[in-house]
């Protein structure tokens, strides 16, 4: 008889549960083992294994370069530092917009050989036959609508979406859509505070906002914003609650402060 080891882990199940209680739920970016360990122990309920890691680890100005391989690497990693919390991978461009085929093959390739417990994608009706397509697989899947940074070049800027009438309603079209193909919960993105207030007491799934105002079911940030390690990006939506590029910055200062002085290392400090 085979052994089932118990894990308690966040499900889609809890998150539900979540949103029906009006407990807010927590979730963050993470792209590696030694910030999932500490974002896992710190009690965050979800971490997105992003594809912003195109930005903030690669260095890209957009996340459409990032691949489905560097996803998979990214998702590895944050899933070995993880004992509690439920980990989405997003889809990368490219790898299941147009194509539900490829969606399928893209969503299996990261349950599969990263261990993650969900994937995230972007768009509503015009990804329809893909999100269908993973769900088919038993795969969880969370939807994004609003700002989707994939789709930069077709917008041309990072600026507030859904403020016009049309688009609105597209997106709260969307949002339904999503909700009856089976999606688990959706992300908003820098969409109007009214607008999401709307669409999230319109869903009874969980919504998760970014910039999208306070009455959503939950929040996400990506996490070298709000410790202050990226120090650029300044939106509105952003509490930066550290300043580690000053502390990092200052610790390696004095490192090398201590080696060109021979005061690193010590005798104690040698063998």
């Amino acid at each position: 008889m085979s052994q089932h080891k118990e894990v308690k882990l966040v499900t889609t199940h809890q998150l539900l549960a979540m949103k029906q209680r009006g407990e807010k739920i927590s979730m963050l970016t993470a792209y590696d083992f030694s910030m999932a360990t500490i974002l896992d122990g710190a009690g965050l309920d979800v971490l997105l294994v992003g594809d912003s890691a195109s930005n903030v680890m690669a260095g890209h100005e957009t996340t459409l370069p990032i691949t489905l391989d560097q996803m998979i690497y990214h998702a590895s990693s944050v899933i070995r530092g993880v004992k509690r919390a439920f980990v989405v991978v997003d889809l990368p461009f490219g790898s299941y917009q147009g194509n539900s085929s490829e969606a399928l093959r893209s969503a299996i390739r990261i349950m599969k050989e990263s261990g993650a417990h969900g994937i995230k994608l972007e768009g509503g009706a015009e990804i329809k036959e893909s999100i269908t397509r993973i769900l088919t697989a038993g795969i969880p899947v969370m939807g994004h609508l609003g700002l989707t940074p994939q789709s930069i070049y077709k917008f041309g800027t990072y600026s507030v979406r859904a403020k016009e009438e049309a688009e609105a309603q597209k997106l709260i079209e969307d949002a339904k859509l999503l909700q009856e193909l089976g999606c688990f919960a959706l992300v908003l993105e820098k969409i109007p505070s009214t607008l999401a207030k709307q669409v999230t007491e319109a869903l009874s799934i969980p919504v998760i906002g970014i910039g999208a105002g306070p009455d959503v079911d939950g929040q996400v940030l990506v996490v070298h914003d709000m410790l202050g390690i990226n120090k650029e990006f300044k939106p509105r939506f952003l509490r930066r609650y550290a300043d580690l590029h000053e502390i990092m910055s200052e610790a390696v200062r004095h490192y090398v402060q201590d080696v060109k002085s021979r005061d690193f290392p010590s005798q104690q400090e040698a063998y």
